[in-house]
């Protein structure tokens, strides 16, 4: 009965473990326990009894249900399954009421006048043929598993609970078989017959107990040199230890005796004192050999939660694949001890051996799409390698277990291969189920690798990009006028605040001749690189030909049209404002193509737009354009500037408008041409904030 409670609470979700506490509690309610029912307290009698009656009628389903379906089907429940429901109905169906009725009445004596109105004997002859058919029908399953399972491990865990059951119950049936000889009871015999009879019953329960709760069995004779090897080596340890101790407080007491004749009577608790000084230092020396005797030979089975929740805990720490090999191989040491463990992981499309196995015949990379790899993922888990499956031939080494290792889409990640297990038994159906446990978690840190490596890749080339930007940047910054020429008649400034770091907006001051200045803004379509590549192209045209605009302006913009027609996509123009300022004469020359209308502020507040002239520049191959001209007067203000003012947008969805801009620019006339010009951007920015949605680009001018 302690076993069987033992073994449920060890093995809680497992039923093997609930069918064999049953069977136990019915093999203990066999027992005579009723004749004793007046020695105990009021009230444990009817449970006692009622307790007899359930378990003592569940004991021949629950063995037979436990060995038909444990450790595999046995090949009679295979072709019946039904029998086991049909046992189970009919023995309840007879024990719970049968039950009831005793624990009311906490005597069996209500039961008689029900089997009165039946033969008593044929009752018996029912009863009878149920235990012995359900105890037989279970002994039969017991011993069909043991020769037809369909795994070497179900099969070795049923060799153990025959030699458990043969070992356990063959003592007392001698002794059964000597008491009916004698016609005689078994307690009449001397104490040590019965009693070791008793005692070689345990072996039953706690085979099944071993069978259940171990994960993997080892075949019996192993099982025993593995066990007769260690007892020798932990008690002869022990042994050896006692009689150091006991030879040297003898040699210390005669020694002392001898020595010193007068103090023999100190001779015992000298000896004494120093026995237990051996005994302290010997229990000290014991524990620690002991430890490693248990780790030589494997006696501490493995708990597969504690290996899980180990792996996860390390694998949040786990950098690299060197890593995740090493700890692999630290946890299925500890926990299955193969003789080798190959760890191959894929890199660059190809599956690389990290491992630190000393396995010098087995291949240090294998193709992605290599034979081994593909038989190995074929199959959702772990697969048993068999003489005849060429593994060993195409690995040159002999192992026994494949496992794959892949990604939450079914990515080939890795490959485990396992040697032999150092405990010479296969790699049983538990060992599977953790292997594919732990290649699941392995995969998921590989991917989680493979993620964090490709993060780092980003971010080196987001850090190289970003650094060429800023490069970008800082040319195109270059590209602006940094020393315009000063003129006698005319104050003024530029500035482009780009949307992006790099944008397609362009300005520039250029000296045509001595007091003749002509300036452009231009706006390119798009933003970003493409633009930016394209104003580079725009402004390399006009400064590479702005001697023409001394003479032909006309013909200076026609030659810039065509260079950007022929080196730019079809869907790619520019709008500009080019003019050309005398500054003896206070004359502005312009052409105005397709951009927004220029704006005159006169000294007596006036306001004039200077519309376009011609079209956009880089659509059309023929291109032609009308020059204007424009009288300024000393104090008049003269403003040009990309659609990234007007159209800056606020909050609700307004634009900044010409109006705006106008009043703006009303508002603030008295300042000089660079301050009203950045007063200016600071007020489009204000009724725009957040990010730009477009450059903003302007050259204020103020004649004096």
């Amino acid at each position: 009965m302690l076993v069987g409670v033992l073994l449920v609470f060890l093995r809680i979700d497992d039923r093997a473990a609930w069918l064999t506490a049953i069977c136990f509690a019915g093999l203990v309610a066999s027992a005579p326990v009723e004749q004793m029912t007046g020695l105990m307290p009021a009230g444990l009698p009817n449970f006692v009894l009622a307790y007899m009656t359930v378990f003592f009628a569940l004991a021949p389903t629950s063995m037979y249900w436990l060995f038909a379906t444990f450790p595999a089907q046995s090949p009679l429940d295979s072709r019946i399954p039904w029998l086991k429901y049909l046992m189970l109905i009919a023995a309840t169906s007879v024990a719970i009421p049968l039950a009831c009725a005793v624990l009311i009445t906490g005597s069996m004596d209500p039961l008689w006048p029900v089997l009165d109105r039946f033969a008593r004997q044929d009752v018996r002859y029912l009863t009878g043929s149920y235990f012995f058919i359900g105890y037989g029908l279970a002994l039969i399953s017991l011993l069909g598993n043991s020769l037809r399972a369909p795994t070497a491990e179900a099969r070795r865990k049923t060799r153990v609970m025959v030699w458990g059951t043969f070992a356990g119950i063959l003592p007392w049936f001698v002794l059964q078989v000597i008491v009916a000889y004698q016609h005689t009871t078994p307690y009449q015999l001397p104490f040590w017959a019965w009693a070791t009879a008793v005692i070689a019953m345990f072996l039953m329960p706690l085979s099944f107990a071993y069978a259940v709760v171990k994960h993997r069995v080892l075949e019996i004779p192993v099982l025993l040199r593995r066990s007769a090897r260690y007892l020798l080596v932990q008690r002869g340890f022990l042994i050896l230890m006692l009689g150091i101790g006991i030879a040297a407080t003898l040699a210390l007491a005669h020694s002392f005796t001898r020595h010193f004749p007068a103090s023999a009577g100190a001779a015992i608790p000298v000896g004494v004192a120093f026995g237990m000084v051996l005994v302290g230092g010997g229990t000290w020396a014991q524990h620690r050999v002991s430890t490693q005797v248990d780790k030589a030979f494997f006696r501490s089975s493995y708990d597969t939660r504690q290996i899980l929740e180990n792996l996860v805990d390390k694998t949040r720490v786990v950098r690299n694949r060197e890593q995740l090999s090493e700890l692999l191989e630290r946890n299925l040491a500890e926990a299955l001890h193969p003789t080798f463990l190959l760890n191959y992981f894929e890199e660059r499309g190809r599956f690389v051996l990290l491992s630190t196995s000393e396995v010098n015949a087995a291949p240090a990379v294998l193709p992605e799409d290599s034979w081994l790899a593909e038989v190995a993922f074929l199959h959702a888990g772990p697969i048993e390698v068999t003489p005849r499956s060429g593994v060993h031939e195409f690995l040159q080494i002999h192992a026994e277990c494949l496992v794959p290792i892949a990604g939450r889409e079914g990515q080939k990640l890795g490959l485990l291969v396992l040697g032999p297990r150092k405990s010479e038994g296969p790699y049983s159906g538990e060992d599977r189920r953790l292997l594919a446990v732990i290649a699941n978690q392995a995969g998921n840190t590989l991917e989680n690798i493979r993620l964090g490596e490709e993060i780092a890749g980003r971010v080196e080339a987001d850090k190289r990009a970003a650094h060429e930007i800023e490069l970008a940047r800082q040319v195109q910054r270059k590209l602006f006028p940094q020393h315009p020429p000063n003129l006698a008649s005319l104050d003024y400034a530029g500035d482009c605040v780009q949307a992006r770091v790099v944008g397609g907006d362009y300005y520039d001051f250029i000296e045509l001749a001595p007091g003749l200045l002509g300036f452009a803004l231009a706006d390119i379509s798009g933003k970003g690189f493409p633009a930016a590549l394209l104003m580079a192209n725009l402004q390399a045209n006009l400064r590479g030909q702005y001697a023409l605009a001394r003479d032909d302006l006309a013909g200076l913009l026609q030659s810039v049209n065509s260079l950007f027609y022929e080196n730019t996509e079809p869907s790619h123009y520019a709008t500009m404002f080019f003019g050309r300022y005398d500054d003896r004469l206070r004359v502005l020359q312009y052409v105005n193509c397709g951009h927004n209308p220029a704006l005159v502020l006169r000294a007596d507040n006036g306001v004039e737009w200077l519309a376009s002239t011609a079209t956009v520049m880089g659509m059309f191959p023929e291109w032609s354009c009308q020059i204007s001209e424009l009288q300024l007067n000393a104090g008049d203000t003269f403003l040009i500037y990309t659609d990234g003012l007007t159209e800056a947008t606020s909050p609700d969805g307004a634009e900044f408008g010409e109006d705006r801009l106008r009043e703006t620019l009303q508002q603030n006339r008295d300042l000089a041409a660079a301050p009203l010009l950045q007063v200016l951007l600071h007020t489009v920015q204000r009724f725009s904030p957040g990010e730009a949605g477009d450059d903003m680009t302007a050259v204020v001018a103020k004649i004096r």
